[in-house]
């Protein structure tokens, strides 16, 4: 279907000659998300299953998507389909800028049965930041790498100014929002505390948050990566009303709320370790409580220099990653086939392919990104794919067979170690 997939698969296997098995992995993975995952509509939008779940996260289909940006520039067909999936997704932030996984239609399936304010567009309605940074990343990336700006429509101006907006009231949940979130019949971390308004917390600058990006909730109502994500984006759209759609205005109120929340993440976010010194907290409330850990999920406080927040020489970074990976993490797990992150949202003890593809994005040691392709290589169970969460000490016990967001993140660093990369 699209012409210049064959190429860059016989590129990476060229540079695998040594790994036989990574080459042929790379090409799975890289096919299996395309011609599984991607439909194109009618509209000339684009829809992207998140894989064994029948709907659309809006943060998965840009991950899922994101590796194929390295050939938008010279393949019409892919810009076109990463233009369409764009669309869908601000449009479905339209819709609903809370949802943060849709159906294909207006079929009325998924959790209707959740206490909130369910449409039949909406698969799930927890609310995560997240959700709204990752569609303002995309269309970003690919005007980046092909220069194409017509993503930079309507659609997309109603929706970043509906965003911002959002952000803003979200800056004082307690008395503003109008969101609440309950599950009845679940697990504690699939629903809201206080009849659906979540944990208590006070004023920061930073915007609240119900959901992490495992879609499960919040410990503490600040979470710090995906705030920090929002900075970045926001910068993003300011850049884009500047250089392309000539909005002062716009560019002004994106600013002015990128400082706002990155004052509080400085103000607030920062905790004193006593081992690896100042470093950033996943989570906090402002009223003090920290939560110290991260979880696999994107955005995380390992993926800081892949948000684009920090670079890996940045001291708070590097002192963070150093409590990451190491057993001061709760959700770092170390085992005889691998150590690495995992999360709440999975069993006790596994790890997560996604944050081994993290964990070597985010350094620029080449023997290290070729040390975690090894590990992941020899975790896939025999399938040639990777997973969600698997058992470090036995990788034939996996979580999700059919997750192409895992494999594209595996896809990503065969990429970034042949030394194709995603221009930012």
């Amino acid at each position: 279907m699209y012409k210049s997939l064959n190429g860059l698969i016989d590129r990476v296997k060229e540079n695998f000659k040594d790994d036989v098995k990574i080459g042929e992995m790379f090409e799975k993975c890289f096919l299996n998300t395309i011609n599984t995952t991607v439909k194109r509509m009618d509209d000339n939008t684009t829809y992207v299953l998140t894989g064994d779940i029948p709907a659309m996260w809006l943060r998965d289909s840009v991950c899922q998507i994101r590796p194929y940006l390295v050939l938008a520039n010279e393949d019409k067909e892919i810009a076109d389909m990463i233009e369409g999936l764009v669309e869908r997704q601000f449009r479905y932030i339209l819709v609903d800028p809370y949802a943060n996984a849709f159906n294909e239609i207006s079929n009325g399936k998924g959790h209707q049965t959740d206490l909130t304010d369910m449409k039949p567009d909406v698969w799930e309605r927890k609310y995560e930041i997240d959700s709204l940074c990752f569609p303002i990343q995309l269309s970003y990336l690919l005007y980046k790498n092909t220069g194409r700006t017509t993503q930079f429509n309507n659609t997309f101006k109603d929706a970043v100014n509906k965003i911002i907006d959002l952000w803003k009231v979200e800056q004082n949940h307690e008395d503003n929002s109008p969101y609440t979130f309950e599950r009845l019949d679940c697990r504690q971390l699939d629903t809201l505390a206080r009849s659906g308004k979540g944990p208590v917390h006070k004023e920061t600058g930073m915007t609240w948050c119900g959901f992490r990006p495992s879609d499960d909730a919040c410990t503490y109502s600040y979470l710090v990566p995906s705030n920090m994500f929002a900075v970045v984006v926001l910068d993003y759209i300011s850049e884009i009303a500047i250089e392309i759609l000539e909005d002062k205005e716009l560019a002004k109120k994106a600013k002015l709320l990128r400082d706002e929340i990155n004052e509080g993440i400085q103000k607030f976010a920062v905790y004193n370790h006593a081992r690896v010194g100042k470093m950033y907290a996943y989570e906090v409330d402002g009223l003090g409580n920290y939560n110290l850990m991260d979880d696999a999920n994107l955005p995380s406080l390992l993926a800081i220099p892949y948000l684009g927040y920090a670079d890996t020489t940045d001291e708070k970074y590097v002192n963070t990653r150093n409590f990451i990976l190491s057993t001061e993490n709760s959700e770092f797990h170390i085992g005889k086939y691998a150590s690495g992150v995992g999360s709440p949202h999975t069993p006790e003890g596994y790890i997560w392919h996604i944050s081994l593809a993290m964990q070597g994005l985010t350094t620029n040691d080449l023997s290290k990104k070729r040390e975690l392709l090894e590990i992941m290589k020899n975790t896939d169970a025999g399938t040639y794919l990777m997973h969600e969460g698997f058992n470090p000490n036995d990788p034939s016990k996996f979580t999700r067979d059919w997750f192409s967001w895992a494999n594209m993140m595996f896809c990503e660093l065969v990429l970034d170690y042949c030394g194709i990369k995603v221009k930012k």
